[in-house]
């Protein structure tokens, strides 16, 4: 076995309607030619957790049915969140930068994959036709989603990622040997038909008790269970469907933002790799 890491409803009246931050646009994004087949993007300003702003891209393909996410956190690490409804797979990929006067690499790439579940974030049909009224406006999420912890105790063989999304090897291209997944979301897609060969092992608890957390670790050879949290600041994530005397059935009339956090814990065979974790 190789282990990655080597490398460096609700009722809306009319009134209200006006203050739904994105609204559905009839036809295409201003930028994006119709029929083009190219992504539709969308740039708007959010609120991190921190209270700092900043910019996120959003874009969504509806031929792929697919959407990506991205933005810059304040220390300079670049956050991107990849939907591929196609496929239920979402990815994550941190692009982590290194201190160099500590002997850092110039940058550390990791890419998480789970299962996508298609109540989480809008359609991508959906998203591709959203516009902004007012795009100097700062964002923040109406709705803040609990913590998700995820122990990640698999491998995704890069060569062959792209059996499990042709998105993969375009998004984790820097991180070939920093992909991780879990055995549970690893269960639903072998029952879905993708090769085995996607996947690799990695050391488990119950075989290596004694492993310790890397910010316990002051031996940088040695191997650790790293930790990794990351935040989705701003995403639509839910259609707003209202109601009119003119309308027989509910119609859709905007969108519902959310926030949410993720925590990863994974296995490096080095602590040089997880220099950011430190013991609380």
């Amino acid at each position: 076995m190789r282990p990655p890491g080597r490398r460096g409803v609700p009722t809306a009246r009319p009134a209200l309607l006006l203050l739904l931050l994105l609204v559905p646009l009839l036809g295409t994004p201003r930028g994006v030619g119709a029929g083009t087949g190219a992504p539709a993007e969308l740039r708007v300003r959010v609120r991190l957790p921190d209270g700092q702003v900043t910019e996120e891209s959003l874009q969504a393909d509806s031929d792929a049915d697919s959407i990506s996410l991205e933005l810059r956190k304040p220390d300079g690490t670049l956050v991107s969140f990849t939907a591929d409804f196609k496929k239920d797979v979402k990815i994550f990929r941190a692009l982590i930068l290194g201190e160099l006067e500590k002997g850092q690499s110039q940058f550390q790439a990791l890419c998480f994959v789970t299962r996508l579940h298609h109540n989480e974030i809008i359609p991508s049909e959906a998203m591709a036709k959203l516009r902004q009224k007012n795009p100097r406006a700062v964002r923040q999420a109406e709705e803040v989603r609990g913590l998700e912890q995820l122990h990640m105790d698999i491998a995704v063989n890069f060569s062959q990622g792209g059996l499990l999304s042709p998105h993969l090897h375009n998004v984790c291209a820097e991180a070939v040997d920093a992909i991780y997944t879990r055995q549970e979301d690893v269960q639903f897609w072998l029952e879905q038909g993708v090769d085995s060969s996607v996947f690799e092992a990695l050391p488990k608890a119950s075989e290596r008790p004694e492993l310790p957390r890397c910010g316990q670790v002051a031996d940088r050879g040695k191997p650790c269970v790293c930790h990794y949290g990351l935040s989705l600041a701003w995403y639509p994530c839910m259609l707003k469907y209202c109601h009119s005397r003119d309308r027989p059935a509910p119609y859709k009339c905007g969108i519902r933002s959310c926030q949410k956090s993720y925590s990863f814990d994974f296995y490096v065979p080095q602590r040089q790799l997880c220099l950011w974790d430190e013991d609380p």
